[in-house]
């Protein structure tokens, strides 16, 4: 059984690391076809800005995201969204059915979710996108204890295709939420924490798997 477990920790961290290299020679290659594609972007301006101004004017209204449904809570304590959640890249704002949000609608830009570790609230809309891409996403009210909040950030930082930020909105001190699930835990000692990363860090769950967790948004 030891053994096992051992085999199965290893490989998921061969994955991971796996992914950390994949996501740095993206982003040598995104570098390059940016100050190529600068030129393209520059000529487009004009014509684009035209549209976008249209664009967010038809979208200045409030939406649900498409999040009509409701969660479920299993057995092992994770809660789970039945019904649907829209992933159109919108650029009004989202009236999201829960807090923190576990996908729906959402800004074209994604949250940098690299192990990315933030010290103010984040824009509903941007995390998404990065539950998306496969990210678990850890937020913390200021009812949180300071040794929980710096021991997570920890674990964050060291954990591609996560984000850490504060969430004075939510119901309880500490919230795990990845794409569809969420689930409450009672600090970083709480041996759920490793249990809800290893199963949804880039897990079955995400709708675009690989996808970039760097050249987002970042505060």
């Amino acid at each position: 059984m030891g053994s096992a477990k051992k085999s199965t920790n290893a490989a998921r961290k061969a994955r991971i690391e796996e992914m950390r290299r994949a996501e740095q020679a993206r982003e040598r290659r995104n570098r390059i076809l940016t100050i190529a594609a600068s030129v393209v972007v520059v000529a487009g301006l004009v014509v684009g800005g035209v549209v976008l101004v249209q664009s967010q004017s038809d979208d200045s209204t409030a939406a649900d995201g498409k999040g009509k449904g409701h969660f479920v809570t299993g057995s092992d304590g994770v809660k789970t969204w039945k019904g649907t959640l829209g992933r159109n890249h919108v650029a009004k704002t989202v009236d999201y059915p829960m807090e923190p949000p576990v996908g729906g609608d959402h800004n074209q830009v994604w949250m940098n979710c690299n192990g990315d570790v933030y010290t103010k609230a984040l824009n509903n809309m941007n995390a998404v996108h990065s539950l998306e891409h496969g990210a678990v996403w850890v937020t913390y009210t200021d009812k949180a204890k300071k040794s929980d909040v710096e021991a997570l950030a920890a674990k964050v930082k060291k954990t591609p295709y996560t984000l850490m930020s504060p969430d004075d909105k939510q119901k309880d001190p500490i919230m795990l939420s990845a794409w569809g699930h969420q689930r409450t835990v009672t600090g970083a000692n709480d041996p759920n924490v490793g249990k809800f990363f290893e199963k949804f860090v880039q897990g079955a769950q995400t709708p675009e798997p690989g996808a970039a967790c760097t050249s987002g948004l970042s505060q």
